[in-house]
């Protein structure tokens, strides 16, 4: 049974989507490596993705000038990587199991006439007043938006995800029985016209790891987060958690508008391409308990067939 596992950015920050200090930073991912040896253990083949929000923002503040965002996104790819493919070994030799992890810096391929290049709404970098923000979009092209914090930031835009660069190699290590790390952030975003070239976006994590699972033919995929479920009625007095639900159940609960498109709305997506394109279950919940997730005592499930909510 194969099983992709996708690590959200923001599980791995602070509260307020900050990135915590080296030793913090250790501590959370030690973690993720636990529930990911928890599935080898349960008898999956596991293939393991991660958000890079946090991380990219931080970078973008501190270095922007000097990296472009697909450069971003492949730093943060080798960054998280490193970080994760070291906890994995290392609880791998705890517990005596005899799998190797193996981080590959993944791309991801968008369509260069996606509608989302003529209208940027994913916010990065710092904020900015309004004649700092004038003076970069004249010299460099950057689109900027206000910003609720209080000034105007950076926004580009989120294709969606088409292909993968490296999905012959994927497949290749997980014949060899490597544990992958791939599609970190979404994948580094890039066009193909030609020649291969790298553009200014962001890729959303969770549809990434769909096109993914679904391309190697994962059994599952489960999405952990920073969330015990998924909720309708979400914050309102209505709230109600969803435990168990069909695919054409969440579909509607999705088109009615129910979940964010910032945070909740692409992991339901995600969910729901998943199983329209052949899964047989994917699982939303919580970091730190993948095994519990699994076996229904907490998280969302989402299974093609009738079920009770």
């Amino acid at each position: 049974m194969l099983l992709v596992i996708a690590l959200g950015g923001n599980a791995f920050a602070r509260e307020g989507a900050r990135v915590g200090s080296p030793e913090e930073q250790w501590d959370v991912v030690r973690l993720a490596a636990s529930d990911v040896a928890d599935m080898i253990e349960e008898g999956f083949d596991v293939v393991v993705t991660h958000g890079n929000g946090p991380q990219a923002g931080l970078l973008a503040e501190r270095v922007g000038d000097y990296l472009s965002l697909d450069m971003i996104d492949a730093a943060t790819e080798g960054w998280m990587g490193y970080l994760i493919a070291n906890a994995l070994t290392n609880e791998f030799i705890r517990r005596g199991i005899r799998r190797n992890p193996v981080v590959v810096i993944s791309r991801s391929i968008v369509n260069k006439n996606d509608q989302a290049f003529q209208n940027p709404t994913k916010y990065i970098g710092p904020i900015y007043d309004r004649e700092a923000a004038d003076k970069l979009s004249k010299e460099r092209g950057w689109v900027f938006k206000w910003d609720s914090r209080g000034g105007f930031r950076r926004v580009v835009p989120s294709p969606e995800p088409v292909g993968i660069m490296e999905l012959d190699l994927v497949k290749l290590l997980l014949r060899e029985g490597y544990v992958l790390i791939a599609m970190g952030g979404g994948g580094i975003p890039i066009i193909s016209n030609g020649d291969v070239k790298g553009v200014d976006a962001v890729i959303d994590k969770d549809l990434a790891s769909q096109v993914l699972a679904n391309a190697i033919n994962a059994d599952y995929l489960l999405i952990l987060t920073d969330v015990d479920y998924v909720y309708i009625n979400y914050r309102r007095s209505s709230q109600a958690r969803l435990m168990e639900v069909t695919v054409n159940e969440l579909e509607k609960y999705y088109n009615d508008g129910q979940f964010p498109p910032g945070s909740m709305g692409p992991k339901v997506l995600a969910a729901i391409r998943f199983i329209r394109n052949g899964g047989r279950a994917a699982y939303i919940g919580p970091l730190g308990r993948a095994k519990d997730i699994i076996r229904g005592r907490i998280g969302t499930k989402v299974m093609p067939g009738i079920t009770l909510i």
